[in-house]
C-alpha cells in the first residue's frame, strides 16, 4: 500500500527545519548505505549521530504520534531515527531495496528494526527543484512521488523505487523506517481500511450499534494478527 500523510509538519515547522538543515553537517550518503545500495547512491546526508538529525528526527517523530493516518496505516511497533538526505546539481539515487534488517545505534545496544514499511517527508517545495521525484515499483505498477513540503508518503520496505536526477535546486527530505505490529501487507491493509470504515461510520452515524461489533472485529483481527 502507498499512502500520502498530508500537513505532518507545520509551516513554521519547516522554515525552522530548512534553516537548520542550511548550515548542518552533511556527508555522502554513500557512507550509509550498503554495498550495493552505494552503487546507486549519489547525495548528501547527516550522519546518524549528528545533533542536528537528532534534534530533527525527534520533532518528526513527535509530529507524527499525533497523526492518525499514519498510525492506522503502519501500526508501528518499532520507528527506526528518521534520517535526512539532501539532492542538488543532478544527484539521484538509482533503483534499490532497502535493507530488510536496521540496527538502532542509540545507547549501549544495537537493537534490529525490520523495515516493513519506508517513509519519506517531504521537506523543499516541488516548486523548488526540478526532478527529484520518488519513483516506486509495487503490484500496482510505478508510482511517480513528489509531493508538497511537509507531506509524507508512506510505502512497503519490499519495493524497489528510486529517486530521480535533482537538476534545479536542492531536494530535502526526511526518511526513515519502522517495524510494524502487523507483519503481513495484507492483514495491514485489512485492518487499515476497516478502521478507515470505523471512523467514517462514527462520522456519519454516530451512536450507530453496529460501530461497537465493528470495533470488536478491528480489534479481534489486531490481536490475532499482531506480534508481541
Amino acid at each position: 500500500m502507498l499512502l500520502q500523510v498530508p500537513k505532518v509538519l507545520t509551516p513554521d515547522q519547516l522554515a525552522m527545519f530548512r534553516q537548520r538543515l542550511a548550515t548542518a553537517g552533511w556527508a555522502d550518503g554513500k557512507l550509509t548505505a550498503g554495498y550495493q545500495s552505494a552503487q546507486a547512491k549519489d547525495n548528501a546526508q547527516l550522519p546518524e549521530n549528528d545533533p542536528v538529525a537528532r534534534e530533527l528526527g525527534g520533532l518528526v517523530l513527535d509530529a507524527l504520534g499525533r497523526s492518525a493516518l499514519f498510525f492506522s496505516a503502519a501500526l508501528p511497533r518499532k520507528i527506526y531515527p528518521p534520517l535526512f538526505n539532501r539532492y542538488a546539481g543532478g544527484q539521484s539515487f538509482g533503483f534499490h531495496v532497502d535493507n530488510a534488517i536496521r540496527y538502532e545505534r542509540s545507547g549501549a545496544r544495537s537493537e534490529p528494526v525490520r523495515t516493513d514499511l519506508s517513509a519519506t517527508l517531504f521537506l523543499s517545495e516541488p516548486g523548488d527543484y526540478d526532478g527529484g521525484e520518488l519513483v516506486i515499483e509495487d503490484t500496482y505498477g510505478v508510482q511517480t512521488v513528489k509531493l508538497a513540503a511537509g507531506d509524507l508518503v508512506l510505502y512497503p520496505g519490499t519495493s524497489l523505487h528510486k529517486v530521480t536526477p535533482v537538476t534545479r535546486g536542492e531536494r530535502l527530505a526526511c526518511f526513515f523506517w519502522m517495524q510494524s505490529l502487523v507483519r503481513d501487507a495484507g492483514q495491514r491493509r485489512e485492518l487499515f481500511d476497516l478502521d478507515r470504515g470505523i471512523q467514517h461510520l462514527t462520522q456519519a452515524a454516530p451512536g450507530h450499534p453496529a460501530l461497537v461489533q465493528l470495533t470488536g472485529v478491528y480489534h479481534n483481527l489486531l490481536r490475532r494478527w499482531a506480534e508481541s
